[in-house]
């Protein structure tokens, strides 16, 4: 059947943009440098140091993708971005990957055509607030004033909360974590909500962090992963091996110290081998050399090791592993295996 010309437009559009889309690897190797979106500013994830160099957990993967693909764990532009404009930079082509602390949902999936790669951290959506109001439990923030950044998944979840629970509540919308934190610090909110892992970076950012509690209630699922644009099906397939692979890494025991060595004398353990690229071809169907998850785990290290080094108990921000740690230590992070 001949389609109407509009929809056979759309369709060629449709096409046009899948095409365009595709070849990010090629792009990616062209430039010599992996464009990687980040936070503008959370601690543990993403933030710079005091030399200016950007840290955290999502910085890690930035940086273990790029040694996959790139062979140097430095050849990265980061990226910082609003909640509100990732997804625009993103789509737009500005950027190759997205690594922003953000919660994969169904919209964004198919409405905003993301492919999401494999979930980097479970979490929930939860409230800090200073500790002299009083208040022990969320469902006492009856008629209270909430900061909220705009163009996330906490939007929703605050009104939902407010509405099952029957009380009311005042937003007050920022735009990054820096205004939300200057607005809260000034009372211009008397809670501020966002991930329960965002907020215990917030609070150990704030003058007094033991003045201030994160309210017990979680109120969300969100679970956080990394994303790339729809359409170009290879460089979705290395941003998924390469987080699989700093997980699988921790659960064989293979770390940034440890890793070349294991790779350049085999043992007997083939999920290792595999992994390493010194058993069967797994590079070649991503379009890289066998030593691509090498690279990857020597730049940071393996998902424990990012982990402990940067939002870990041993940390100011003092996360425990919880719903984060390997399935066989009774979490639930569990990566699809290489083989």
């Amino acid at each position: 059947m001949k389609l109407p010309k509009i929809a056979a437009l759309a369709t060629a559009l449709s096409l046009t943009a899948i095409t365009a889309s595709a070849g990010t690897l090629q792009d990616v190797q062209a430039r010599d440098e992996l464009n990687c979106i980040i936070s503008t500013g959370l601690i543990g994830f993403a933030a710079p140091d005091e030399n200016g160099r950007w840290e955290g957990v999502d910085v890690d993967l930035c940086r273990a993708v790029a040694a996959a693909v790139l062979g140097y764990a430095e050849k990265v532009k980061f990226i910082p971005a609003t909640t509100k404009n990732r997804f625009t930079v993103l789509n737009s082509g500005e950027a190759d990957i997205l690594f922003r602390n953000t919660t994969e949902t169904m919209s964004r999936d198919t409405d905003l055509k993301l492919t999401f790669l494999p979930i980097n951290y479970y979490d929930g959506q939860g409230f800090l607030i200073r500790k002299d109001l009083g208040i022990t439990s969320a469902k006492d923030l009856d008629g209270a004033s909430v900061c909220i950044q705009t163009g996330t998944t906490t939007e929703l979840n605050l009104a939902d909360f407010f509405r099952t629970t029957g009380i009311s509540y005042e937003p007050v919308a920022v735009e990054t974590n820096e205004e939300g934190i200057t607005n809260y610090n000034a009372n211009r909110c008397d809670a501020y909500t966002t991930d329960a892992s965002a907020l215990a970076s917030i609070r150990v950012a704030l003058e007094n962090p033991s003045g201030h509690i994160i309210l017990p209630e979680i109120i969300s699922k969100e679970p956080l992963g990394g994303a790339v644009r729809q359409g170009d099906d290879q460089w979705a397939d290395i941003g998924k091996w390469v987080v699989n692979a700093v997980i699988n890494a921790e659960e064989l025991g293979v770390t940034q110290a440890n890793v070349k060595q294991l790779a350049s004398a085999p043992g007997d353990n083939p999920s290792i081998n595999r992994l390493l690229g010194t058993e069967s071809n797994m590079g070649e169907m991503l379009g890289l050399d066998n030593a691509w998850a090498v690279r990857a785990i020597s730049a940071s290290g393996n998902y424990g090791e990012s982990f402990d080094r940067h939002i870990g108990p041993n940390t100011t921000i003092g996360l425990a592993r919880g719903l984060n740690a390997l399935w066989k230590d009774g979490g639930i992070l569990y990566a699809a295996p290489i083989r």
